[in-house]
């Protein structure tokens, strides 16, 4: 299953969201950032992993934990 997402980029600000509520798509989510952190490094770019954040929305969310480079 794939999960649509929305990249948003603005300066050196980039937000991707997209809805789920499975763990598969809270995989495809953390699939978007791994590639998209790819394509950071490749550029010779970096992420500052200190001012990551993802917001939770919904009742009953399972709260899944993303971030560029799974680490």
């Amino acid at each position: 299953m794939q999960t649509e997402c929305t990249l948003s980029e603005f300066a050196d600000d980039t937000k991707l969201c997209g809805p789920t509520n499975t763990l598969e798509g809270s995989n495809g989510i953390q699939d978007e950032l791994d590639r998209l952190e790819r394509k950071v490094c490749e550029n010779l770019g970096k992420f500052n992993k200190d001012k990551g954040k993802v917001l939770h929305m919904g009742q009953g969310n399972p709260k899944h934990t993303h971030s560029p480079g799974r680490e």
